[in-house]
């Protein structure tokens, strides 16, 4: 697996959290995490935002890398030169779901996590609200998810699957982390805004690549 598609995994991961259907929730999985009152006037502390950001960001990471650790076994036997072309396509095909879907906004239904849910704090909490955000992936972020899985599964061992995987969860769990830091100041309701306004354009560009990278994969150039 060559550093370029490490790059690609990771900056898939950001363009994940720039998705339509995960950047106007941010408030609500802080406030999931770290409680209501990270949205006031008067937030928490810094470490208490930070410990539950670490601990979310933990529980989505586990999640999509023992998924991928999974599927990677359960296609060993497959031989790498079809593999390649079967992750290749489902590259292609998803990057063209993902384009479309920023022409039609019904591509983008999904399930909502409102602010009725949200509860007191804890560390636990935080925990598997991560894993629960992993499993319950909405339709705008799942072709970003299967894709990470196809480039996963083409690496032939679990050493190689960990790599893309791992690279994806650290581009999705850094922006959370960078707004955990900045949350509950100005400049994350700036930052907020800002990439509310250009989400669907993070889309496009997520889903441009995605479908070079599946074309050189299908081609057997990466």
């Amino acid at each position: 697996m060559g550093d370029v598609t490490l790059l690609v995994a990771f900056g898939l991961g950001i363009a994940s959290f720039a998705s339509p259907c995960v950047v106007p929730l941010v408030p609500v999985y802080f406030a999931s995490i770290a409680g209501l009152s990270v949205l006031s006037n008067e937030p928490p502390s810094r470490r208490h935002i930070l410990i539950n950001t670490a601990l979310f960001i933990l529980g989505f990471s586990l999640i999509f890398i023992l998924m991928g650790t999974v599927l990677t076994v359960a296609l060993g036997s497959i031989p790498i030169s079809i593999k390649q072309r079967i992750a290749g396509a489902l590259l292609v095909l998803f990057g063209t779901y993902l384009f479309a879907s920023t022409k039609i906004p019904q591509l983008n239904f999904e399930r909502r996590l409102g602010m009725e849910k949200v509860g007191a704090s804890g560390y636990i909490r935080s925990f598997l609200i991560g894993a629960v955000f992993a499993i319950g992936w909405t339709p705008c972020i799942g072709p970003f998810i299967g894709s990470i899985m196809a480039m996963a599964s083409y690496g032939g061992n679990v050493a190689a699957a960990l790599l893309p995987l791992t690279a994806y969860c650290l581009g999705l769990g850094l922006p959370f982390f960078v707004m955990g830091a900045i949350m509950g100041t100005p400049a994350a309701s700036g930052a907020l805004r800002w990439m509310n306004r250009r989400a669907y354009l993070a889309t496009a560009i997520g889903s441009i690549i995605l479908v070079a990278v599946g074309l050189l994969m299908f081609f057997g150039q990466i």
